[in-house]
C-alpha cells in the first residue's frame, strides 16, 4: 500500500485554482475525501494530499470513486461550498464522464440513450430494488478514436443524479461493464490496481448561479479517458 508521506506532490496534477475552489486530476487508487476510519485508514487520499500541500482546510462538493481519475473539485471557504453544494443539488453542474467497455455490437454511435434506474448502496456495491432512490444517466455510444483498441468501445456518460456507483451500475445493468471493473461484471483486467477505465472529463459551470461571483470559468476539462490511459501504461 503506498501511503502519503512518499508521494510526491509532482505526480499530482493540478487544473485550477482559485481564491475560492481548486480543481485537481484525481488519481486512480486515491480515496476523493477521507473514509470514516480516518487516519487508521492508510490508502492515500487526494483531500489529505493536497490540504497539507497547500496548508488549508478543504470542503469537499463532490466524490469519485477510488478506482475512478478525472476532475475533482474542492471548494476553500465555506462560503464557496454552500453554493457548490447549492449546484450540484440543483443540478446545475453537468458533469461529464468517458469509459471504455468491450466492444458493442448492433448499436449505433451517437444514439443518446436514456437510462433510469432505482438505486440502493450496499456495503460495497449498489443494487436495485423498488423503493430505491431515482438514478437517471445519459449514455451515448461514441465513435471510436484511432486510439482505441479494435475489440474496445468508448462511451460518454452523463450523471443526470448523483447516486454512489451510479454509472459502474448502468454499465453493468446494459451488459457493457466498465474494463477493469471486476465488482460490476468485468472480465477484463487492467495492469493497475484499484484503477477502472472511467474518468471524470468536464465539469460544465456555465448554467451555475453566481458562477462569475467566484471567478469561475464555463468549463473545467482534463485529457480524455484514453489519452490516460496511454500515460498510465494501460494501453
Amino acid at each position: 500500500m503506498v501511503s502519503e508521506g512518499n508521494l510526491k506532490m509532482k505526480s499530482a496534477m493540478q487544473i485550477f485554482e482559485n481564491n475560492d475552489f481548486l480543481a485537481v486530476d484525481k488519481r486512480s487508487g486515491f480515496l476523493s475525501v477521507p473514509s470514516r476510519l480516518g487516519e487508521a485508514d492508510s490508502r492515500p487520499c487526494e483531500m489529505r494530499v493536497w490540504s497539507k500541500a497547500l496548508g488549508i482546510r478543504l470542503w469537499a462538493v463532490h466524490r469519485l470513486d477510488e478506482e475512478v481519475s478525472g476532475i475533482l473539485l474542492f471548494a476553500k471557504t465555506s462560503e464557496a461550498h454552500r453554493s457548490a453544494n447549492t449546484w450540484f443539488e440543483k443540478k446545475e453542474i453537468k458533469k461529464l464522464y468517458e469509459a471504455l467497455t468491450e466492444e458493442v455490437h448492433g448499436q449505433e454511435p451517437g444514439i443518446k440513450n436514456l437510462w433510469k434506474s432505482t438505486l440502493l448502496r450496499g456495503k460495497k456495491r449498489a443494487y436495485e430494488r423498488s423503493f430505491g432512490k431515482e438514478s437517471v444517466t445519459e449514455a451515448i455510444l461514441d465513435k471510436p478514436e484511432a486510439s482505441c483498441p479494435s475489440n474496445r468501445s468508448q462511451w460518454k456518460l452523463s450523471p443526470l443524479t448523483g447516486r454512489s456507483h451510479q454509472l459502474r451500475f448502468e454499465m453493468s445493468k446494459h451488459g457493457y461493464p466498465i474494463c477493469g471493473d471486476s465488482l460490476y461484471g468485468s472480465s477484463i483486467q487492467l495492469n493497475k490496481p484499484e484503477t477502472i477505465a472511467l474518468r471524470a472529463v468536464e465539469l460544465d459551470f456555465s448554467n451555475c448561479q453566481d458562477r462569475e461571483k467566484f471567478s469561475l470559468p464555463e468549463k473545467i476539462s482534463v485529457p480524455g479517458l484514453l489519452l490516460w490511459m496511454k500515460q498510465e501504461g494501460l494501453l
